[in-house]
Parts: C-alpha cells; structure tokens; sequence
C-alpha cells in the first residue's frame, strides 16, 4: 500500500513540474504548428496531390476486367418444317475477361504525371506558408505576453518605492517637517499604483490566454512562457536592417507562397499539353477472354465442361483513335488552358509585387522601430534623473507629493513607451528575418 502511494505521488508531482513548466517561444511555435486546424487541413491537401499523383503514374499500367452474365429467357418459336410453335425456355451464362493497355494517348498520360507533381510541390509550398504564418502570429503574441509581464514588474516595483515613501512620509509627518495632508496623498499615491498592478495582471492574463487559444490550449491555468534575457536588444538585431532590395532577392528564392505560385503556373502549361493531346490519335492494346453456356429447358444439353470449352473465344489486337471532329472541345478546352497560364502568371507577378511592397513596409518599420527606440531610452533615462531628484528632495521634505507623483508619472510613462518601443523594434526586426527565410527565435 505504502508503495502504491509512492508511485502515485511521484506520478503527480511529475504531472505537475510539467504543468509549471515554462514554454520557450520555439515550443509554442511548434505546438501550435502541430495542434493548428488549418495546418492539419493544409496537410490533408498534400496527401490528396499524392493522391493524384499515384493515379496519374498508375493510369499506364494495363487494366483487368472480369464479368459475368446470367440471362433467362422465355417465349416460343415457330417451327416453319412443321407450321408449329415450340417453346423456348432456356437460361444462358457467359464469363469474359478483358483486359487494355494504353500504348500512346497524345503525350497525355506523361503531362498529367508532371502537372500532378507539381501540383504536389504547390500544395507542400503552401503548407510552408500556412506553418510560416502562424509562426509569425505566435511570435506577435508571445512577446505582448512579455511587454505585458515587464510593465506588471514596472508597476510592481513603482508600488513598492511608493510604500517606501509612506513610510518616509509617516515619519517626517512624526517629526513636524511635512503637513498630515502630504501623508494622505502619498497614501492615495500608493492605492494608484496597487489599482495600476491590478489592472496590468487583467491585461497579461487577457494576453497569456490569447496565446493560449492560438495555440489550442484546453486551459490556460498553468500555462506560463519563459521570459528571455535580453540583453543589448538594439546591438544583437540592427544586422537583421538591410535594404529591402536585398530581403527581396532573397526572399524570391526562400518564400514558400512565391514557389507556389511558381509551381502553379507551371502546373497551368501542363494542362494545357493536356488539352493539346486531344488533337493526337491515341493508341491501346487489348485482349480477352470469353466462355458461355446455355440450357433449354426441355431439351437435351451439351454437357456443362463440353460447352464452356467449345463457346470460348480469344482475342487481341490494337485500337487506333483518330480525332476527327469533336464540336470544337479540344480547340476550346486548349483556350481555357491558355487564358488559365495568363490569368496564374499575372498571380504570380502580383505575389512577388505585394511581396515587395511588403518588405518595403517592413523596413520602414524596423528603421522607425529603432529610431523610437533610441528615442525612448534617453527620455527614460532623463525622467529617471527627474525623477531621482524629485525623490530625494521629497525624503527630505523640501517639495510636495504632487512634485513627486508628477516626476513618478512622467517615469511610468516614459518606461513604459521605452518597453513597448524595445518589443516593437524586436518583432518588426525578427519580420525582416522573416522574410529571409530564418528561422524566428528569441534568445
């Protein structure tokens, strides 16, 4: 008994380590790519291509067909010899078996294998792009989950240099330096920043449980995402700015949904070959096998073995198919064909034109997320200056609690822009990565 309880005990504390463990960025991305709906139906979508594939490379093998037939008849039959109606009942069975091999169809076989391949090849691609999508929607809400965690630490912190300063005020209120009423406002002070707490863990419960949901979570209780140190944020990603042009070229030869509209305008000029085999004649082998019997009833029969030995029949040969005339399909389907490749070009020409315009954007971005970056750190560093003279002159009762309380808003402020500005310049530069092709992390 006492070791069933053992095993039960390390069971749970087992289940519960692993309940509290902390998830990495790449193990969210990669439990969301793995638990995701779509990508699961992105999937499916591949092993139909294979699905096709296999048919189109099978449809050269020769087929095989076997049918049977069992007929009755009933009815009479005039006896002109004798001016007589004889009746003709009779029952018959015939076996055959048939088999064709197609020799030469217009090339069609051969196109349709490789426009099935690439087909296969698109619908891989855009299995890629639909896993690459989610990734970058992960990142997204991954690091609110952090902006959300470092500004609750702000608040927390702010609340306990203002409980220290109650306790500061208490004491110079004691010895006579500061009125009662600069106690009451500090006090009201410190009940501000106990409301900002609050509401900052509303807003990173509201964020951890948005990642949660995107990463199909059944609950998000004793879900939590381990906090990266980081360290230099502008030093460790300015290599990932480069000049758009670059990020394009590189981005024509690694995105997955600018191959998939490759691969679908090739896919397109195979189906028009397929179209143009209608104008070829085609050409099959084929052979058969055929054996009957019948009995009259009321007559005398051929036994069963003698019939189906002497009612058989065999053959083979060669079917040639020369299109003469098809009310104009063939002409019109090759039409189709060709107005399809025109209409899967101008795809692909516009997927690599927003794909540009895109990259530009990012970098504007990434250029604009650094500047204000740079920006915040040194206002942040000057309100903590300010706010560092407000605080001594405060303990030592020569200002007022609205001077420091407007010397601590303008430090909340301007540390909070600075964090918000340090996660934008780190999401709008792993974009760039993104567009290169890399592999997201953060680190």
């Amino acid at each position: 008994m006492k070791r069933i309880t053992m095993i039960i005990c390390l069971v749970v504390g087992f289940w519960n380590v692993q309940a509290q463990q902390k998830w990495t960025l790449r193990q969210c991305i990669d439990y969301a790519i793995e638990n995701n709906i779509e990508i699961k139906q992105q999937e499916l979508q591949v092993k139909a291509s294979e699905v096709n594939l296999s048919t189109s490379k099978n449809s050269r093998l020769p087929d095989l067909e076997a049918n049977v037939n069992q007929q009755f008849s009933f009815g009479q039959i005039v006896d002109y010899t004798t001016n007589t109606n004889i009746t003709n009942n009779a029952s018959g069975a015939r076996l055959s078996v048939s088999s064709s091999t197609p020799i030469f169809t217009g090339f069609r076989i051969s196109n349709q294998i490789a426009r099935d391949k690439l087909d296969l090849q698109a619908a891989t691609e855009g299995l890629k792009k639909a896993k690459e999508n989610l990734e970058l929607n992960v990142t997204s809400y991954f690091l609110e989950v952090l902006f959300k965690k470092e500004i609750l630490k702000v608040y927390q912190d702010q609340a306990q240099l203002t409980n220290k300063q109650v306790l500061q005020t208490e004491d110079l209120v004691e010895a006579g330096k500061v009125p009662r009423s600069q106690l009451y406002d500090i006090r009201a002070q410190l009940a501000k920043d106990e409301l900002n707490i609050t509401t900052s863990k509303n807003e990173l419960d509201l964020a951890v449980l948005n990642l949660s949901q995107l990463l199909n979570l059944e609950s998000f209780n004793n879900f939590d995402i381990l906090e990266p140190v980081l360290n230099n944020v502008l030093e460790n990603n300015i290599s990932s700015i480069i000049p758009p042009e670059q990020i394009y070229q590189i981005a024509l030869n690694v995105k997955p949904h600018v191959r998939e509209a490759e691969y679908n305008v090739e896919s397109k000029e195979k189906s028009l070959k397929i179209a143009q085999s209608g104008h070829y004649p085609t050409l099959s082998f084929g052979m058969g096998y055929g054996t009957s019997v019948q009995r009259r009833y009321g007559k005398e029969n051929p036994t069963f073995s003698n019939q189906f030995k002497d009612n058989e029949s065999k053959y083979f040969g060669f079917t040639l198919s020369v299109p003469i005339f098809s009310r104009f399909q063939t002409r019109n389907q090759v039409r189709s064909a060709r107005i399809d490749i025109s209409n899967q070009k101008l795809i692909l020409d516009n997927v690599k034109l927003s794909l540009y315009k895109e990259i530009q954007q990012a970098y504007q971005s990434a250029i604009a997320a650094k500047a204000k970056f740079v920006s915040t750190e040194k206002a942040f560093e000057a309100a903590e200056e300010s706010y560092k003279y407000a605080e001594d002159r405060y303990s030592i009762g020569k200002s007022t609690v609205f001077e420091y309380n407007e010397a601590q808003t303008k430090l909340l402020s301007s540390k909070s822009e600075q964090i918000q500005a340090k996660y934008d310049f780190l999401f709008r530069a792993r974009i760039l990565d993104f567009y290169r092709g890399e592999e997201i992390d953060i680190k």
